[in-house]
């Protein structure tokens, strides 16, 4: 599991874990946003490039105190 940027109270979040964690299985980079229809980078996706971009990347591996 990554570093989650958002918790269970956030809108959709069950139905983007189910959809995040289908794509790591399915070795995907990405995954459609139920709810903005945008492109979301996998957890595994973040992890295999090697660093954080400190974008506050949703299922950023690196953890939130990588941010400035």
């Amino acid at each position: 599991m990554s570093a989650l940027r958002f918790g269970p109270d956030f809108p959709n979040f069950e139905e983007i874990m189910l959809l995040h964690d289908a794509a790591v299985r399915d070795g995907l980079a990405f995954y459609r946003d139920p709810r903005s229809g945008l492109s979301v980078m996998t957890g595994w996706f973040l992890r295999k490039r090697g660093y954080c971009c400190e974008s506050g990347c949703r299922h950023c591996p690196y953890g939130r105190d990588n941010l400035h």
